[in-house]
């Protein structure tokens, strides 16, 4: 690359790192460094939780799933919409007035100290999986930019890179520094998402206009079981009834609803955000506008695939470059060689806000709920409590750091569990969540609208829901149900959270009372 674009991408993180440590100075006790005092404003908590959305799945796998498949992915983003409006009028009241320091202190106040460490770890577990997804796939433009390739040795030095520098400034400055940064995060992935679409379609002209274009996306070829077949790739309705395709109608909105009802009441990488605001509208007002935010997005990154699959297969075939095989990193290839210098510093530096504003929000709530529910309650037991509010925060700033070091590691796993599970990178990336929403939801459920449930049931509900959230996956959910039915059975990845969910809360249902509802 050249050194104008080294100077802009340098200059971009030490930003990050000194607005960390800016921050570090204005936190006081563990309310500030966690929820931010409950003072944020509302336009700044919903532009950074858009960010922690629009993670680099959407900057990279966005683009990889336009150039294979078409539109539909769109209504997924309708189900979200939906999903923060049943959380904001049903969900989020009760969380929000509960006033922990995590929504898992919630469940510890309803069913006991016990129930309350258990669904923490469960949700630790889980961001271990997603937000490791999420930082592998950012190494993958940044493998790109820096390797030219996305060998395995690449990416996990990439890897390295990202967690690091995420880990620094996250541990520094706590969740309103956090909160600032992502909105500054936020604002440069639309910004440079807006450009790229824009210098893509102006390569194809004028000798490919928007009329021709637009025929060859109408009768365009999507990828369907890894075979590529002719169909429309501005298709955004699928009617078809179907519980093995993830973005039908049906899918979108039931199944995706339902998901995002369990993962915006459930995740406290999400529902930290809305509880850093000043009331609990504000906190639903803020949670909806995100997602309200997060559907145009996402049609940007959708639209870069879609030309980049005209120009690649109509106007410039010689550049296709096996991406018809595998187009993981067919918008990093593109910045790389066909971006000028200066804007692709600046594409660059898109990239990495969209990768660090989802990783450091996974790194301060996952220190949140491992400091709060877990590591002060058990130095208290052992008679070594941190009473004094200097203690505490230095106690965050290190689970923080230690946090940001375990997700680094993770994230290598999940590039190995990625290359196995063949499935897209949008697709994988949500699909892992379901490990830990399934249990969680129906604990949730339980616990926030009946008055059934204890310790024991909770338990079991967290764990039923994560092995059946595994039993549905293909390879095991396809050799098991051709060996019992003599055919194989596939359930896409937007169902395995609303079934898991649904027996995890009958499961916790069964359980009889163990003392007063709060």
């Amino acid at each position: 690359m050249n050194p104008i674009d080294w100077i802009i991408i340098v200059f971009f993180l030490l930003l990050l790192i000194i607005l960390g440590f800016v921050f570090s100075k204005r936190n006081r006790d563990l309310e500030d460094y966690f929820l931010g005092g409950r003072s944020m404003p509302t336009w700044m908590v919903a532009l950074a939780a858009t960010g922690t959305s629009i993670s680099a799945g959407t900057f990279v796998g966005s683009p990889e799933l336009g150039f294979n498949t078409n539109l539909t992915y769109l209504m997924l983003c309708v189900g979200a919409i939906f999903g923060g409006l049943v959380v904001a009028w049903l969900f989020l009241p009760k969380l929000y007035n509960a006033g922990t320091i995590t929504i898992y202190g919630y469940i510890g106040d309803r069913y006991g100290e016990k129930s309350k460490r258990w669904t923490s770890v469960m949700f630790l577990l889980g961001q271990l999986f997603t937000s490791g997804s999420r930082l592998f796939i950012a190494a993958i433009a940044v493998s790109v930019i820096l390797y030219g390739s996305i060998q395995f040795q690449f990416l996990m030095y990439s890897i390295i890179i990202l967690g690091m520098i995420s880990t620094i400034y996250t541990m520094a400055g706590g969740i309103k520094g956090l909160i600032m940064i992502d909105t500054i995060q936020i604002l440069l992935v639309v910004g440079t998402g807006l450009i790229a679409l824009g210098m893509v379609y102006v390569s194809m002209t004028p000798d490919f206009s928007f009329a021709d274009i637009w025929q060859s996306l109408i009768h365009g070829r999507v990828k369907t079981g890894g075979e590529w077949v002719s169909g429309s790739k501005l298709q955004v309705v699928d009617p078809s009834f179907r519980f093995d395709v993830p973005y039908n109608l049906i899918g979108a909105l039931i199944g995706a609803t339902v998901f995002k009802i369990v993962q915006f009441s459930t995740d406290h990488d999400f529902v930290q955000r809305q509880l850093t605001c000043k009331s609990v509208r504000k906190a639903g007002v803020s949670l909806v506008y995100s997602q309200v935010m997060s559907l145009p997005i996402v049609l940007i990154f959708l639209l870069i695939g879609l030309l980049l699959w005209v120009k690649y297969n109509a106007v410039d075939p010689s550049g296709l470059c096996g991406f018809a095989a595998d187009a993981r990193d067919l918008f990093p290839q593109y910045i790389k060689n066909s971006i000028p210098t200066g804007l692709r510093g600046l594409m660059i530096v898109g990239v990495l806000a969209a990768a660090l504003s989802s990783f450091n929000s996974a790194i301060n709530s996952m220190a949140s709920s491992f400091t709060a529910d877990l590591y002060l309650p058990v130095m208290k037991e052992r008679g070594r409590e941190i009473s004094t509010a200097e203690a505490r925060m230095a106690s965050s700033k290190k689970m923080a750091a230690l946090m940001g070091a375990v997700l680094t590691g993770f994230a290598i796993v999940t590039a190995v569990m990625q290359q196995a599970s063949g499935l897209n990178l949008v697709d994988f990336a949500t699909g892992v969540m379901c490990f830990s929403y399934a249990g969680m939801g129906g604990v949730f459920v339980c616990a926030l609208f009946t008055r059934r449930g204890n310790t024991r049931s909770v338990v079991a509900s967290l764990l039923i829901g994560l092995l059946v959230v595994l039993l549905m996956q293909p390879y095991i959910l396809g050799p098991l149900s051709e060996a019992l039915f003599g055919h194989k059975v596939s359930i896409a990845w937007t169902w395995w959270a609303p079934i898991g969910c649904l027996i995890s809360f009958f499961v916790c249902y069964s359980g009889k009372p163990e003392k007063s509802i709060i």
